[in-house]
């Protein structure tokens, strides 16, 4: 079963339980990919999928940080059980030390050998580590591997 199937089997699922906020985040996520396929002309894969879920929880983050400086706990609170229903569709993460060592493993691959290499490792990291590490850990293991 793709992910995006398990997805609407799962808004599926919250309509019968009567989830009103689970089945707003799914819709909401469905809705997302049927408008990314609809703009770019193709059908999401797995991958695509998982991106895409990416994206939705880096704004959902950004959303709650707005919200806590504004002092709106009640709309914060909502984005921050958004997050929680959106990250069942992650695959499981690596750990930050698995980061940096695969982080190491790609920059000795790569050759990078300073700071100016960032892009060309970054670019291979992406296309390694895409979907199962959170790229903002990436980005500052990269820096870190780079800066020694």
């Amino acid at each position: 079963m793709s992910l995006k199937d398990r997805i609407t089997e799962d808004m599926k699922a919250a309509m019968r339980a009567k989830e009103a906020e689970r089945l707003s985040t799914i819709r909401m996520l469905l809705a997302a990919c049927k408008q990314k396929e609809v703009d770019e002309r193709v059908t999401l894969d797995d991958a695509m999928v998982i991106g895409l879920v990416d994206k939705l929880i880096k704004q959902r983050k950004d959303s709650v940080a707005a919200y806590q400086q504004a002092a709106r706990e009640d709309l914060a609170a909502k984005e921050a059980a958004e997050i929680t229903v959106l990250e069942a569709y992650l695959p499981v993460r690596l750990t930050a030390d698995e980061i940096t060592a695969e982080v190491a493993r790609i920059v000795a691959e790569v050759g990078a050998a300073g700071p100016g290499d960032m892009g060309k490792v970054m670019g291979a990291v992406k296309a390694q580590l895409a979907g199962k590490a959170d790229m903002g850990l990436v980005s500052a293991a990269v820096k870190a591997a780079l800066s020694k």
